[in-house]
């Protein structure tokens, strides 16, 4: 039985973070490794899991509350499950109980440099300092660490000094069967109600800095000199909704751009395969870019920049997919290639196929569990 300390519960919470560990604590299982865990959120964790995962505070409680009352719930879950492996997602929460690990090894899946991604947001110095310090802190205890990417394995290992042997990359997971189901392109189009005769581009993203919204949006104005009917549909919510709206309307791009808000999970495989292609243009600490896994397995091809781990995902697919930068001329080069057939990208079986082969639930759960047995 593995203990596994989380973030939030994912059906509640749309984090990358969060639908990671909510596809572990569902595949695990069947790859051999029993799942108990611990996240912030509602007791709707409890109800769906047969209260193998519980909140041990609501999200929004003040922060000393949620830290005392996952040390409290950390103790009791101890008894009830005896695990025999404890396993981190989130250092703000495994902090508390670092503590109380007693003889038990830790494995911790790194998903991101949080301090790091704090600063790119706009987090203050000492924020920064403290979540690094976090980070430091939780990091030091593990045995094995998980990464999702050969770049942030590179990342990991000089931000924290550990041991490269000691680090494992595992892509993220997708259920790749879903997202195959999702019909044709008439019929997404159709149960979302988006025009059946434009080039259509999708993007779902958090609406915040190093998505490279902004840059994506610019580049709308380049390729529409050239596909005059382009249409890009921005999925996502966040504190650039407002930045975004207002760019625009300056650039005149209201027929072009859309914003959607929040893409529900259940409509997710219509929204990527709706799209001729889907986008990612994120400008820094991408770490692996579940989104572009999610359109491949959806039969979509995405294009991505060649940040952080994002060429992985689609490089052995082919390496049309990683544009030349994270500019808006580069982005808008590449995506009005592709739009034009000037790119020969690969069709819709073939993206289904790669997913399937390269990210399903199956496969990841069964690196994941290997990983762990190397310290149980």
């Amino acid at each position: 039985m593995s203990l596994q300390i989380g973030m939030h519960w994912f059906p509640e919470r749309a984090g990358g973070l969060d639908r990671m560990f909510y596809g572990l604590s569902r595949a695990l299982p069947d790859a051999g490794v029993g799942f108990a865990g611990l996240v912030a959120g509602s007791a709707r964790a409890a109800a769906e899991t047969g209260g193998l995962v519980r909140a041990f505070a609501p999200a929004n409680a003040p922060l000393p509350r949620r830290l005392l009352a996952m040390r409290q719930a950390f103790r009791q879950s101890l008894a009830a499950h005896a695990p025999g492996l404890i396993v981190s997602h989130f250092p703000l929460y495994t902090l508390p109980v670092l503590g109380g690990l007693g003889a038990a090894q830790l494995v911790c899946h790194f998903h991101g440099p949080w301090a790091d991604e704090g600063a790119v947001e706009g987090d203050i110095a000492p924020r920064r300092m403290v979540k690094r310090l976090i980070e430091d802190r939780v990091f030091a205890r593990a045995a094995q660490v998980i990464v999702l990417s050969e770049a942030f394995a590179e990342l990991f290992a000089r931000r924290h000094d550990f041991d490269r042997e000691r680090i494992h990359v595992v892509p993220g997971g997708i259920d790749a069967a879903r997202f195959a189901a999702a019909g044709t392109v008439k019929a997404a189009r159709d149960r979302l109600g988006w025009p059946r005769d434009r080039p259509i581009l999708a993007a779902v993203r958090r609406l915040v800095p190093r998505m490279g919204l902004e840059t994506l949006i610019d580049a709308i104005a380049i390729i529409k000199r050239r596909v005059p009917d382009v249409l890009l549909v921005i999925g996502g919510r966040g504190a650039l909704h407002t930045a975004l709206a207002a760019r625009i309307a300056a650039g005149g791009l209201e027929r072009h751009v859309r914003l959607v808000g929040f893409v529900p999970d259940d409509d997710l495989p219509a929204f990527y395969r709706a799209a001729d292609l889907s986008v990612v243009p994120s400008s820094a600490l991408e770490g692996f870019g579940l989104i572009a896994a999610e359109s491949l397995a959806a039969g979509t091809p995405c294009l991505v920049t060649p940040v952080g781990g994002l060429p992985e995902v689609v490089r052995d697919l082919s390496m049309d997919l990683v544009m030349d930068g994270t500019g808006a001329a580069p982005i808008a080069a590449a995506v009005t290639a592709a739009l034009l057939g000037r790119l020969a990208l690969p069709n819709s079986a073939v993206c289904r196929n790669y997913a399937a082969r390269r990210f399903d639930w199956r496969h990841v759960a069964a690196w994941t569990a290997a990983v762990y047995r190397q310290v149980t």
